[in-house]
């Protein structure tokens, strides 16, 4: 199994370019399903996950050609089967993306269950009701068989505001007939980037950007040149990384208004940053303070659906609270087992409390000592990279696999920044 090796104590220093989006570049691989013709994306991260979806869609028949760095031209003309392998679903819970474009272009979607990240319940009723509503029947005895002789716009109404949830409604009402509405829809910039690409394929959509969806379904999706954004996800790892290590960068390429709540969230730790154009700088002279709320209070960061802060940072501002000045409070509210690596930052010498499995008070500044971690999940992993960076010693991180799910050539390019970390095995 592979393995970091981390020498920690070093503070960051230098410039790097983020990735592209990987919960947009997902997506947008499924929706090339939904035309026949050649679509073109670019900025797409060097990823585990990103292979995993190249290889489905490889398995119905389509062809996956690397044009340029970071850029693929996906074409798929007929397709050979409408069953994602079951191999390849267990490996990411986006496998699940696909039922909606391959329903709307076939009639039929088979999907085995799904794998990803174990952070807590990460029920699907919100995709079967999206799906039905759009004239789908469902059938779960084994895998999941979606089917239907013809999809027809609804007034849909979504139980919880699910990412994945609202992508494959929107996959399947592109092409359905009449209009869709979609209410309490997810909005987040990845949601938007799936819109928007689908509009350059000729797609009718409105709204984008609010909770509230308005698609009329057309005929045919053509061909399209799409670049996705930055992925505000790893600009947030990286701010956090920067500070706890007492660092300072230059990234390139985010946008500011995907980060407007995780500068919130991280000013409460008395960290900011400033952006000009695309490039976002974090200087070293932070006043890594807790900013109480009115009255001396204990301030609270909690994640919600967007925009409010994305729950994929909390693992990220919990390890670089602990080395910020005061208490503060995190509220994980929606994944029940995300907050349960902190035994591990605990056994570095972090002070945490988990009070229970959403909740945790942090006090810092903690001195951590080197460790040796394994990583649960892609976020938790990255936090693990953040904790060995500013802790004393050497530190050893297994099942680096997990992180390499949704952050690119994280060694070469942190080495690039000073860091002393290695990757054996």
């Amino acid at each position: 199994m592979s393995q970091y090796l981390v020498e920690g104590g070093l503070p960051v220093s230098g410039t790097i370019k983020a990735s592209g989006n990987k919960n947009a570049a997902l997506p947008c691989i499924a929706a090339a399903i939904l035309t026949d013709e050649p679509v073109i994306l670019r900025n797409i991260p060097d990823i585990e996950d990103v292979q995993v979806m190249l290889e489905v869609y490889r398995s119905f028949g389509g062809s996956v050609e690397s044009i340029a760095t970071n850029e693929w031209k996906l074409t798929l003309g007929n397709l050979k089967t409408s069953k994602v392998p079951a191999d390849a679903a267990k490996k990411i819970r986006a496998s699940i993306l696909f039922a909606g474009p391959l329903l709307a272009r076939t009639g039929k979607a088979v999907l085995p269950p799904p794998g990803g990240d174990v952070i807590g319940r990460r029920r699907l009723d919100t995709h079967f009701l999206a799906l039905t509503e759009l004239g789908a029947s469902v059938s779960t005895r084994r895998d999941f068989t979606f089917t239907a002789k013809k999809l027809k716009g609804a007034d849909i109404f979504l139980d919880e505001t699910s990412v994945t949830a609202t992508e494959n409604a929107i996959m399947a009402a592109v092409l359905a007939e009449g209009k869709t509405t979609i209410t309490n829809a997810a909005s987040e910039p990845h949601v938007q980037d799936l819109c928007r690409m689908l509009r350059t394929m000729g797609a009718v959509i409105e709204g984008i950007g609010s909770n509230i969806l308005a698609i009329t379904g057309v005929k045919k999706l053509g061909c399209c040149d799409y670049e996705i954004g930055a992925d505000y996800m790893e600009v947030g790892s990286f701010i956090g990384l920067t500070a706890a290590t007492r660092g300072e960068i230059i990234i390139k390429g985010p946008k500011p208004g995907d980060l407007r709540p995780a500068r919130m969230a991280f000013g409460k730790l008395g960290i900011v940053w400033e952006h000009e154009g695309n490039l976002l700088k974090v200087s070293k002279n932070q006043a890594m303070k807790v900013n109480h709320d009115l009255g001396g209070m204990i301030p609270k960061i909690d994640d919600a659906p967007w925009p409010g802060f994305p729950p994929d940072l909390t693992s990220i501002i919990i390890v670089t609270a602990t080395q910020v000045e005061g208490t503060v409070l995190v509220y994980e509210k929606m994944f029940e087992s995300r907050m349960f690596f902190v035994d591990k930052l605990i056994g570095m010498g972090a002070r945490i409390v988990l009070c229970d499995p959403h909740r945790a008070v942090i006090s810092g500044p903690a001195k951590l000592a080197g460790s040796e971690l394994t990583s649960p999940d892609v976020r938790a992993g990255m936090a693990m990279v953040i904790a060995a960076m500013c802790a004393e010693g050497s530190s050893v991180i297994r099942n680096v696999y997990q992180i390499e799910r949704g952050y690119e050539k994280l060694v070469e390019r942190l080495s690039g920044l000073g860091c002393k970390i290695k990757r054996a095995g």
